[in-house]
């Protein structure tokens, strides 16, 4: 075989590898798509204080191991403590002033009841005058003085009922559900809440990560003065759409992580998200925004899915977050599973190398 036929023949091969090659791709990236772009999560909370104040003791460091109801930092407890004590001299304050409104309400019926029998008897001293100016016995002088004295009594009583009716408005509802006393308590049940917030408290187990604080720092409501990088992890990946044509929740998926070259994960799908940030529209009143490019071949849009590992859940809680994966998804046939596998066990064995 001469020369030129050697490199025709070759020629030939290579034309017909990559024929065979493209087609593989066209058929997996339908039947077997796979992704380097996939990732592992974990939720990141911000830790703010509720209150104002001077920390004065820093019990945690960058990269420490928490659980939740663990102490972080502690806030100057000094002002709110004064404060607690104040809110506490109100409710006794409060409960002191409704007996002094209670002693004045009886106070005030007795002297009603006193008033209503004194009218009693002026009534009875109008209708004996009365008979007696009938009967001539007294002057009309006298009987004008005895029903002076019975309208004062009248006046004195009808007095004394308004006094008790506003004494007994004022002091309002008996036992905790007087209104003065439900306000002091709200006081001092807020007192006593702000005082518990001088410890601020992890809410979930996780990892410390960027601590900016020292001894001494004034902390602000609501200011971020450290994060946790939360136990509960997610992974997902990103795919083109078309190759998310066969798939459907509960699909079956292996995952190669790049932290452990050569092993390879069961999975499955969980759920497709609903869009991407790039399809948002926000109803904020301006005209839409159209697509300017004018390229034959623009870029394939990525949709993301999450997974759920099938047995080894707890791989990925150990995991950092942005941990780099690579998932395979498998199709539902036998001989698709089959190369997928094959597949991807390639794939992780390319780990070792980058």
């Amino acid at each position: 075989m001469t020369p030129d036929e050697t490199f025709s023949r070759y020629v030939r091969l290579s034309l017909i590898g990559f024929v065979f090659v493209f087609i593989y791709y066209l058929i997996a990236d339908i039947y077997l798509p796979v992704t380097p772009q996939a990732r592992v999560y974990h939720p990141v909370v911000q830790i703010s204080p509720q209150i104002n104040g001077r920390v004065v003791k820093v019990l945690v460091s960058n990269n420490q191991q928490v659980k939740a109801g663990d102490v972080l930092f502690s806030i100057d407890q000094g002002p709110y403590t004064l404060a607690l004590e104040q809110a506490e001299l109100m409710l006794d304050d409060a409960k002191l002033q409704n007996k002094r409104l209670d002693t004045n309400v009886k106070a005030i019926e007795a002297n009603t009841s006193a008033a209503k029998a004194k009218q009693h008897e002026q009534k009875l001293l109008k209708n004996r005058g009365e008979q007696l100016y009938q009967n001539n016995s007294i002057s009309e002088q006298a009987l004008e003085s005895i029903r002076a004295n019975f309208e004062a009594s009248r006046a004195n009583e009808a007095a004394l009922t308004a006094q008790l009716a506003e004494a007994v408005l004022a002091r309002g509802e008996s036992g905790e559900h007087n209104l003065a006393i439900r306000h002091a308590a709200n006081k001092l049940a807020q007192a006593e809440l702000n005082l518990s917030y001088t410890q601020v408290r992890s809410l979930s187990d996780g990892v410390v990560t960027n601590l900016q604080l020292l001894e001494g720092a004034y902390a602000l409501a609501g200011n971020p003065l450290l994060a946790i990088v939360a136990k509960k992890a997610d992974l997902v990946a990103d795919f083109r759409e078309k190759s998310l044509l066969n798939m459907k929740p509960g699909s079956l998926a292996r995952v190669v992580f790049d932290s452990r070259p050569g092993e390879v994960y069961n999975a499955k799908i969980m759920t497709f998200e609903a869009g991407v940030s790039n399809g948002q529209l926000s109803a904020n009143g301006m005209l839409s925004i159209t697509e300017t490019s004018n390229r034959w071949v623009r870029d394939a849009q990525r949709q993301r899915i999450h997974l759920k590992l099938i047995n080894d859940d707890e791989l990925i809680t150990n995991m950092p977050s942005g941990s780099r994966a690579t998932v395979q998804l498998l199709p539902e046939s036998i001989i698709g599973q089959w190369f997928g596998a094959a597949q991807i066990r390639f794939i992780s064995w390319l780990h070792y190398i980058y």
